[in-house]
C-alpha cells in the first residue's frame, strides 16, 4: 500500500510540475483553470504519461489507443514508446510528431510542427535523442538516430540530419552550426547561400549540354572542310 501511496504522489507531483512549466514558459498562461483546460500541449504530455506506462507494462493495443484518441483531439502524435522528461513544454503544439524511440531529456521546448522522426525503416533506435534544456523551434525535422547536445537550439524550419554539439545554435537545410557555446562559426550560413540540390543538378545538366553543342558545332563544321 505504500508503495502504491508513494507512486501516486510522485504523479500527481509530476502533473503539478508539467503545470508549472507552462506558467513558466508562457506569459500567456493566466489561471490554472485555463491552463488545465485549454492547453493542449499540456493534453498530449499528460496523455502520453499515462500510454508510455502502459506501454512499459506491454498493454501495447491500449498505450496506442490513448496515443491515438489524444492525437486527434490535440493534433499531437506522440508514440508510447517515446521517453520524455521533466519540464517537456509544447508551446501551441499542432503538427508536432514524436516517434517511437525518440529520447527527450529534461526542461525541452518544442514548437509547432516539430517533427522527431526517423528516416527509412531501421530498426532499432530510429530516432532522436534530445538532451537537457534544448529549444526546437516551428516546422524543424529532426530526424534519425541522431542526439541533440544539451542546451542546443534548432532554428525555425531547419533540417537536422546530424549531431548537434552542446549549447550549439543550428539553422538551415540540411542544417548547420552556426553558434557554438556563445561563439559564431566561421561558417555562418546566410539563408541564400543554402545548398540547393535540385539548381546544382540543373546548372551540371546546363554545362553538359554546352558541350555537346560545341562538340556538334566542331564535328559540323569539319564535315564541312571536306
Amino acid at each position: 500500500m505504500r508503495g502504491e501511496n508513494g507512486g501516486k504522489h510522485v504523479f500527481f507531483k509530476m502533473l503539478k510540475e508539467d503545470i508549472d512549466t507552462v506558467f513558466d514558459q508562457d506569459p500567456a498562461a493566466r489561471s490554472y483553470f485555463e491552463v488545465i483546460l485549454t492547453y493542449s500541449g499540456l493534453h498530449a504530455i499528460w496523455a502520453h504519461r499515462i500510454a508510455h506506462a502502459l506501454y512499459k507494462r506491454r498493454f501495447y493495443f491500449l498505450a496506442r489507443l490513448i496515443s491515438q484518441i489524444a492525437r486527434f483531439f490535440t493534433g499531437i502524435e506522440i508514440h508510447p514508446g517515446a521517453t520524455i522528461g521533466r519540464k517537456f513544454f509544447i508551446d501551441h503544439g499542432m503538427g508536432v510528431v514524436i516517434g517511437e524511440t525518440c529520447e527527450i531529456g529534461d526542461n525541452v521546448t518544442v514548437f509547432q510542427g516539430v517533427t522527431l522522426g526517423g528516416t527509412g525503416k531501421e530498426k532499432g533506435k530510429r530516432h532522436p535523442t534530445i538532451k537537457n534544456d534544448a529549444l526546437i523551434a516551428t516546422g524543424a525535422k529532426v530526424l534519425g538516430s541522431i542526439t541533440v547536445g544539451q542546451g542546443s537550439k534548432i532554428g525555425a524550419g531547419s533540417v537536422v540530419l546530424r549531431d548537434v554539439p552542446d549549447y550549439s545554435t543550428v539553422v538551415g537545410i540540411p542544417g548547420k552550426v552556426v553558434i557554438q557555446n556563445g561563439r559564431k562559426i566561421k561558417r555562418d550560413l546566410n539563408h541564400q547561400d543554402l545548398p540547393d540540390p535540385v539548381a546544382d543538378r540543373f546548372k551540371a545538366l546546363e554545362q553538359q549540354i554546352l558541350e555537346l553543342q560545341a562538340e556538334l558545332e566542331d564535328k559540323k563544321e569539319r564535315i564541312n572542310q571536306k
